[in-house]
Order: structure tokens, then C-alpha cells, then sequence
């Protein structure tokens, strides 16, 4: 029963060396995600997903070493998101380097022309750019005013605003289909009188 406490307790590689490794290997993954593009943080295909799954389990190793203890894994975790926590709070407090670190948002359409130049710079096709697109409720490409894959990898959107006749337009239609809404409320007291009489 002591031995396997023991083993449970115990880490098996020395915590100074827990601590490189994981510092290393999460400055690794950073330089490395930054180098790989604003893609693979946020619009995930399969390949992608794939990568990015082996990767964890490889770099898995290289932060625990020869160690399958409890301790030495929840002591390499905690390091992990103090290390994390650290580097956050300092960015926070230094915007210069946070931009540098994260880089800008990149224009993918404008006034609903796609950029063709910069959607090949983020490999991103125009098919997954209008998936995007449609899971926002945008069925039109050329409806949006632009499109930005923002740092943190997400895309956004933005309408164009209906010129005054498409606005004069959707404003006739709605009172339209008011005024058929009362019309029919109208017919239908008038029906219902005519038939209870």
C-alpha cells in the first residue's frame, strides 16, 4: 500500500526540470501557432483538427518526462497555467508587444469584393469564407461590406447598409404586409359576423 502511494506521491523527474520543460515547450507552441497562422486558432478544418491533436500528445512527453506520477502531473499543469496566466497579464499590460505577439486582423472583403491575394495568404478558400459567411445568418458574398479574420481567428462580418432606395423599399414592404395583416383581420370579423348571423 506504501509503494503505491509512493508511486502516486512521487515525482518521478526532478520539479526544476518540470518546470523547463514545460516553459519550453509552451514558448515552442506559441512561436509555433503564431508562425502556422491566424487559421489554426480559429476556422479548424479536419487537417487541421488533426494537427493539432497529435501535436498536444507529442508535446505531451516532452513536458513530463519520465514521469507518470500524479503529483508531478498536476504539478506540470499548474506550471502550465501560471506560466499562461503570467504571460497574458503581461501582454495586458504591454499593448505594443500583445499586437506584436498577435499580429492584426486581415481584410478578406471589401465592399463586397473578396480579396482573392488574402485569403490564399491565409489559406482560407472562398467556399470555407462562404460557409463562414452562412453560419451568420449571409447567404450573399457580395452583400457584406467586409470581412476580417480577426487575430484571435475568428471571422467577422459586416453588412453593407441598403441604399435609400432599398431602404424606401424594405420600409413599403413592411408597411404592406401590415396593412394586409389588418385587412385580413378585417375579413375574417366580417366572415365570422356574416356566419353567426
Amino acid at each position: 500500500m506504501h509503494l503505491i502511494w509512493t508511486d502516486i506521491l512521487t515525482p518521478g523527474v526532478p520539479l526544476l526540470d518540470k518546470v523547463i520543460r514545460t516553459v519550453a515547450v509552451y514558448f515552442f507552441l506559441l512561436v509555433g501557432l503564431r508562425l502556422a497562422g491566424k487559421r489554426e486558432l480559429g476556422q479548424l478544418n479536419p487537417f487541421d483538427l488533426v494537427v493539432l491533436l497529435v501535436l498536444s500528445n507529442t508535446v505531451q512527453n516532452a513536458i513530463i518526462g519520465n514521469d507518470n506520477s500524479l503529483a508531478g502531473g498536476l504539478f506540470g499543469a499548474v506550471v502550465l497555467l501560471v506560466l499562461n496566466y503570467a504571460v497574458v497579464r503581461f501582454l495586458f499590460l504591454h499593448p505594443r508587444l500583445d499586437r506584436l505577439a498577435e499580429g492584426r486582423d486581415v481584410m478578406l472583403i471589401r465592399d463586397g469584393k473578396v480579396l482573392e491575394r488574402r485569403l490564399r495568404r491565409e489559406l482560407i478558400t472562398r467556399s470555407e469564407l462562404a460557409s463562414a459567411a452562412r453560419k451568420q445568418g449571409i447567404d450573399d458574398l457580395s452583400t457584406i461590406e467586409c470581412a476580417r479574420l480577426e487575430v484571435g481567428g475568428t471571422l467577422t462580418f459586416v453588412l453593407k447598409h441598403p441604399t435609400n432606395e432599398e431602404g424606401w423599399r424594405d420600409v413599403i414592404t413592411q408597411r404592406l404586409d401590415r396593412l394586409e395583416g389588418k385587412i385580413e383581420r378585417v375579413l375574417d370579423e366580417v366572415r365570422a359576423r356574416r356566419d353567426g348571423a
